[in-house]
């Protein structure tokens, strides 16, 4: 799964809007905000998913990572699901998409390239963004709270960018024949498959950015 879906800030590079505040519970810990220590143990914990997946990632082995001791580990997180909160909220804070231009300018077309390439893994920090919401997308089969997550912003981001097509279909720069909703929902699949693809199967920027572009051409096409 990319690494955008899992964010507000995805939401919110689509919409422009600035991050007020969450909506679902797995972005806090116990209802307050993460301790400095408790925001450094979640970070090497998500090293440790990176590197070595969701099995690795143990009291020990965090402590491990990051230095600190075991009874550190176990005085920060009480349990292994709060650790496991603590590190998705950590990556939804992560998993920014990096698009400054107003969302849909200067055309829409160029717009959703410039958002597929930001969430793509096509660097260090983005692969292992990639290999990270991956992991906690295995565990949304089993894990109701990070499906639930997932989903909100998956509907979140597919409506703001249904509206970007209406907008541009309003404007007379896509074919009005065009389901916005369609559009939106087969952005999403594209890029999920895509970016999973590019971690077994890696290519060059330049390569991905042209395909991508003949994609979205054809996705916004009547």
């Amino acid at each position: 799964m990319y690494a955008g879906r899992f964010g507000r800030g995805a939401v919110d590079s689509v919409s422009g809007r600035a991050d007020t505040g969450s909506t679902a519970s797995l972005l806090r810990l116990g209802g307050v905000d993460l301790t400095p220590r408790q925001t450094e143990l979640a970070d090497a914990a998500l090293r440790l998913l990176a590197r070595e997946g969701m099995p690795a990632v143990t009291f020990r082995a965090v402590a491990a990572e990051s230095g600190w001791s075991l009874g550190a580990v176990q005085k920060a997180y009480a349990s292994k699901s709060a650790l496991l909160a603590a590190m998705f909220a950590r990556l939804r804070e992560a998993a920014q998409p990096r698009v400054t231009t107003e969302p849909g300018r200067p055309t829409l077309h160029e717009w959703l390239v410039g958002l597929f390439l930001s969430i793509m893994p096509l660097d260090e920090r983005r692969r292992d963004l990639q290999l990270q919401g991956s992991a906690f997308t295995q565990r949304a089969a089993y894990d109701p709270a990070v499906a639930a997550a997932m989903s909100l912003s998956d509907n979140e981001i597919r409506g703001l960018l249904g509206g970007l097509v209406r907008r541009a279909q309003g404007e007379g720069e896509v074919s009005r024949e065009l389901d916005p909703d369609d559009v939106a929902w087969q952005f999403l699949a594209l890029a999920e498959g895509v970016s999973a693809q590019l971690i077994y199967e890696p290519q060059p920027t330049a390569v991905v950015r042209a395909r991508v572009a003949t994609a979205v051409d054809r996705l916004l096409r009547r």
